[in-house]
């Protein structure tokens, strides 16, 4: 059996995993993890767990034989539940739901949970590992000093910048509570000293040709193109815009893939762009990233891989 861990508001991507593996009568079962919850009763000893869903669907832990971790949602809370209670709520369930994903370590994953958690919750460290395995990032700061960002600003960035929020991401392919990145010029860097309460990351702004995402599987890729140069971001424009099958150069194919193994992850969403000054950009890699976009309009079979990789592995006991 595969678990494939998601979220109550999961389509499509998720629907077409589990039809190819019911094609290759493969058993799965959905564990929706912003229910994980009251709604659900769970058990877990020292090596194994066994879990009730909300529909009275029951598993042990040892009928799982790998695990598909597609994408994690905020537990929800009781609306009944006292206001005082919320914290103490979302502390327990959220240890109950780390100490249940631990039973499953041994394990293959997709991708493996705790360095997924690394690649995905820090991008500096993502960029550091980029550049050392020959890929070209736009020089980058994290900080919260108003000084510091200034001299950035006037060192690197010639006149117009970027500023981002480190760990938002969209929830679902239609861009649900998305920030878009901010450009910065001269006129509203004065507005800067609010950094201290909310640090972000900082980029000089890349006049570019287009933007790229690519779906990694374990060494293959599944790149769209969007015609988007004249937006900061594609997930916020307004407009226009199509994806087309794009063709990666094989050195920075290449450059991906050893970046991608010294991260140790198997899957993953990563952002470049084409700079008009004809050199490609790494921005940034989300192990949860979104892909439908690109299976729909394109017709890669990118949940299909994801699950060969998934079944391979089980196969093979790595």
């Amino acid at each position: 059996m595969i678990l494939c861990i998601t979220h109550s508001q999961d389509f499509y991507n998720i629907d077409i995993f589990f039809d190819y593996l019911t094609s290759k009568n493969i058993p799965y079962f959905r564990l929706n993890s912003d229910r994980l919850n009251h709604l659900q009763k769970i058990t877990i000893t020292e090596d194994s767990f066994e879990l009730t869903d909300e529909l009275g669907n029951t598993f042990h832990s040892q009928e799982i034989k790998g695990v598909w971790h597609r994408k994690a949602w905020r537990i929800t809370v009781p609306e009944e539940l006292d206001n005082s209670f919320e914290k103490i709520f979302l502390k327990e369930y959220n240890a109950l739901r780390y100490n249940l994903f631990t039973v499953l370590e041994n394990i293959p994953w997709v991708n493996p949970y705790e360095r997924e958690m690394k690649v995905d919750g820090n991008k500096m460290y993502q960029l550091r590992i980029a550049q050392k395995n020959d890929l070209l990032i736009p020089k980058t700061i994290f900080s919260n000093d108003e000084g510091n960002i200034t001299r950035f600003f006037y060192e690197h960035c010639n006149g117009k910048a970027i500023g981002k929020l480190h760990g938002v991401i969209t929830k679902s392919m239609n861009g649900e509570n998305f920030l878009s990145t901010t450009i910065i010029g001269e006129n509203n860097l004065e507005n800067i000293s609010d950094i201290a309460y909310c640090p972000m990351i900082f980029q000089p702004y890349i006049d570019k040709e287009y933007e790229l995402r690519i779906i990694y599987v374990d060494g293959e890729f599944f790149t769209g193109k969007i015609n988007n140069s004249e937006n900061v971001d594609w997930r916020v424009a307004q407009g226009n815009y199509f994806w087309s099958a794009y063709d990666l150069p094989g050195n920075i194919k290449a450059n991906l893939t050893s970046m991608m193994k010294e991260m140790g992850i198997y899957i993953g969403a990563i952002d470049m762009i084409k700079g008009k000054d004809g050199n490609y950009y790494f921005l940034e890699v989300n192990p949860q990233g979104e892909w439908g976009m690109l299976q729909k309009e394109l017709n890669f079979p990118i949940a299909q891989r994801i699950a060969d990789n998934l079944i391979k592995r089980i196969n093979t006991n790595e």
